[in-house]
């Protein structure tokens, strides 16, 4: 996976704030109005509905308008992206650290004295 996609890119900077991971953490319980994810925070519902744009960007969640409430759902598929991602980066350190210790397996090798 690309390290420049903006859709990866929408999706971490949905999960960079606390607020929006609340949100999405009550999600994962099940679908809920706007009202109802605004009530446990300490801001207006215009800020709430910035929050809910951000996560829909980063196709973290799905709203749709039903009568005068719009209900949120969380889509946990698209953190399969992100899983993809660190996991990619966490076996290209892995590689690094293993090349690393390698060496300085070497080194040490090399410095003991009759070698």
């Amino acid at each position: 996976m690309a390290n420049h996609d903006p859709t990866l890119n929408a999706l971490f900077h949905a999960l960079s704030d606390p607020s929006r991971r609340a949100i999405l953490s009550r999600l994962m319980a099940g679908p809920a109005p706007v009202s109802h994810l605004a009530q446990p925070l300490d801001m207006a519902l215009p800020t709430v509905l910035q929050h809910i744009a951000k996560l829909e960007a980063g196709g973290l969640i799905r709203s749709e308008k039903r009568g005068r409430s719009r209900i949120c759902t969380a889509n946990p598929h698209a953190l399969a992206d992100a899983a993809g991602w660190i996991a990619d980066q966490r076996a290209a350190w892995n590689a690094r650290l293993d090349r690393l210790e390698a060496f300085l397996d070497a080194q040490e090798a090399g410095d003991e004295p009759g070698s």
